[in-house]
């Protein structure tokens, strides 16, 4: 059974405990690193061999087995791929940023370029399960920012094979080049680069734990999204809102992850009360029953507030990664809302709608990080760099300035620097 907690009756550390069994896996994932650094290409084949079981002689997909993918699936889906990558270029297109320039000072131009970077690696779960979901989500974005290549990397089955949705769901998001190829393995190829796999300047995708910690130890030689942690939901609900359709919402997370975490804050005992029935009786007929329950049981909570208000202030501490307000009128809390990943607003906005189709990126920070970091948008493929012009005539205005600066911080050469292009130097 879920536990249910009433705020204030129970010490803080009840509340909002996160559990976890994650294990350190940073011995094991350091000598891969290394391995594919030193070996590329053979150790890529080595490794996939050894965890996935397959035989591989060609790391890249060619276009034609995506293209023979694409062509495969039925039309309904490949609809529903066209109108979720819509959706997705929609809503990521208004974060594109422009560069600037100042000239308002005579003699003086300041500004700053907007630069895509060069090479975006996409991870993409694969093996015994598929996420083409993951492939729009991370590559549109990266697209729209003007990144010239875009390399995705994904683990193949025991036949060699990459799933065919994801290949499909490659081709419609534009992804220039696939490699079967998933693991630690993967994520140290698109940090050294190898024979067959292009050196990342930036790595993005979601991962299990050995992926989580290659990313993080490549970190600094090329930048990262995040480390993604369990995936989480946490509903806010009054007394109108519907005990099923809050518990099936609550299951559509917990049934990723042994630790993944689903979180209920009502002011309503009673709607308390048959949510945790409701979970009960759909646990039952779900077919990752078993994976739904240990979440639930070790991370799921119900928890009693005084108010909507009161909900938002635990909400905001717990900081989720998806977090749903399912009251009359949403907006009227949207702006209390400080602290989440993404926000699903009213009672007909179901997270499942935000993992797929909206448009809103569903890449988003995990274990309470939704307090400093932000979801995958347009600016994770972009980087910035400043420029400064200062004729003779300006820059002889600011040189003592300079200069005084640089000399109460005992650096002589700075104000050297500053006066060498002028008589007083």
């Amino acid at each position: 059974m879920i536990k249910i907690y009433e705020y204030g009756a129970v010490s803080d550390n009840e509340i909002f405990a996160r559990t976890s069994s994650s294990q350190d896996v940073s011995g094991i994932v350091a000598p891969i690193l290394e391995d594919v650094r030193n070996r590329g290409d053979q150790a890529l084949r080595d490794y996939t061999s050894k965890f996935d079981g397959a035989q591989i002689d060609s790391i890249e997909v060619p276009a034609s087995e995506i293209q023979a993918a694409y062509d495969s699936m039925d039309e309904a889906f490949i609809r529903v791929l066209k109108t979720a990558a819509n959706n997705i270029r929609s809503y990521h297109s208004r974060q594109k940023r422009d560069s600037f320039v100042i000239s308002e000072n005579d003699g003086i131009v300041l500004g700053q370029k907007i630069v895509p970077v060069s090479v975006a690696g996409i991870y993409v779960p694969g093996g015994t399960a598929a996420y083409p979901s993951t492939v729009l989500m991370d590559t549109i974005p990266a697209k729209i920012a003007g990144v010239g290549q875009v390399v995705m990397v994904t683990p193949p089955g025991r036949d060699g094979k990459i799933s065919q949705a994801v290949l499909a769901a490659a081709k419609v998001a534009g992804v220039d080049k696939v490699f079967r190829v998933g693991g630690a393995q993967a994520i140290a190829a698109l940090a050294y680069g190898t024979e067959s796999i292009p050196k990342a300047d930036k790595i993005v995708g979601p991962g299990n734990i050995y992926v989580a910690e290659a990313k993080k130890q490549v970190s600094g030689i090329v930048s990262i999204d995040m480390i993604a942690g369990p995936s989480e939901i946490l509903i806010i609900a009054d007394g109108k809102s519907d005990p099923a359709v809050v518990a099936a919402d609550m299951l559509s997370q917990a049934e990723h992850d042994k630790n993944a975490s689903a979180v209920l804050v009502t002011e309503s005992k009673d709607l308390a009360s048959k949510v945790s029935e409701e979970i009960e009786r759909q646990l039952s007929i779900l077919p990752r029953e078993q994976i739904a329950r240990a979440s639930i049981e070790t991370n799921g909570k119900i928890i009693i507030s005084s108010s909507i208000e009161q909900a938002i202030e635990i909400s905001d501490r717990i900081a989720p990664e998806h977090l749903e307000v399912c009251v009359d009128n949403p907006f009227d809390y949207l702006d209390k809302i400080r602290n989440a990943g993404s926000v699903f607003l009213g009672r007909s906005c179901p997270e499942a709608l935000g993992d797929y189709l909206a448009g809103p990126n569903h890449t988003l920070p995990t274990s309470g990080t939704a307090r400093f970091s932000s979801p995958l948008s347009v600016d994770d493929f972009i980087k910035k760099y400043q420029f400064t012009y200062y004729t003779e005539k300006a820059l002889s205005k600011v040189a003592d300035d300079i200069a005084l600066f640089a000399r109460r911080e005992g650096l002589e050469a700075h104000a050297r620097s500053a006066l060498a292009r002028s008589k007083e130097a």
